[in-house]
């Protein structure tokens, strides 16, 4: 209950009654790809793992460190990119537009420059298209492993359509439409990245270092780990993450236990009363 509440943020039960109880339109439903990607535990694997990946490009990790306060609060951006993921999935249309016009409003205040004097913006469409490209990646990766079960080839297709019709509306240009444009996108971006030592360090931190009570520990250590076993050999390489033989597959073991028992604590009473307000 701990992580859940640290990802969740203290409001989670009022933040749900609003997404979930509000009558209106949504962009989705249940029967959607979205929606079961979205409502399961391999989600928490798979922000650890967006997190590890995203920090490979310069650019925007220079934007998180400068101006998310990530390092000082690291469970309030999670908190904020987990209310951004419900209110799109599973809110009201009205919610979800007003969210995406608040959040557009903050890209255009965000930029600077990097250490090496490379400027950046939140709102570059190209680091934009890399930001969702990892993101949605992540969260399908650690769905076909972890998830309680997998979509087929033609749903995962349609998962990313469906998660790249919300990035459009933020400002990503013609996101991909299927699993092998997804990996085309996030191939073009190869010659980016960068392991850097600020990469490096970053990725101690979110593995070794996340500000919780040692009872929580544990817990985190196992969605990590599964995060860690999904990422590519390169990625793992330039994040300075190496792995003896066997170790992947015993990190994927840790993943599903982490994620079997996130989805156990999602199954208590608060959780159920928020979801049967929208599916009763």
């Amino acid at each position: 209950m701990a992580l859940q509440g640290r990802v969740a943020g203290a409001e989670a039960l009022e933040r749900a009654d609003r997404i979930w109880g509000t009558p209106g339109e949504r962009w989705f439903t249940p029967d959607d790809p979205i929606w079961r990607v979205h409502i399961d535990a391999a989600m928490f694997v798979g922000g650890l793992r967006a997190l590890l990946l995203q920090s490979l490009h310069p650019l925007a990790l220079a934007g998180v460190t400068d101006h998310s306060g990530y390092r000082g609060d690291p469970w309030g951006r999670l908190q904020r990119t987990s209310g951004f993921i419900s209110t799109t999935t599973f809110g009201t249309v009205a919610d979800a537009e007003r969210l995406l016009a608040r959040i557009r409003g903050i890209h255009r205040r965000v930029h600077g420059t990097t250490a090496d004097g490379r400027a950046y913006r939140a709102d570059d469409p190209h680091l934009l298209a890399w930001v969702h490209a990892a993101e949605a990646e992540s969260f399908l990766v650690t769905h076909q492993h972890f998830g309680r079960r997998r979509l087929s080839d033609a749903d995962a297709d349609t998962y990313v359509a469906q998660i790249g019709s919300v990035a459009a509306r933020l400002g990503v240009p013609d996101p991909p439409r299927t699993v092998a444009e997804l990996r085309e996108v996030l191939a073009s971006y190869d010659d980016e990245l960068d392991g850097s030592p600020l990469a490096r360090d970053t990725a101690r931190f979110v593995m070794l270092e996340p500000p919780m009570p040692l009872a929580a520990r544990p817990g985190y250590g196992l969605l990590v780990s599964g995060a860690v076993a999904t990422l590519s050999p390169a990625a793992r390489r330039m994040l300075g993450i190496p792995l003896p033989p066997g170790a992947r597959t015993a990190l994927q073991v840790c993943g599903l236990a982490g994620a079997g028992a996130v989805r156990w604590m999602l199954s208590d009473p608060v959780v159920r009363r928020a979801r049967s307000l929208r599916t009763s």
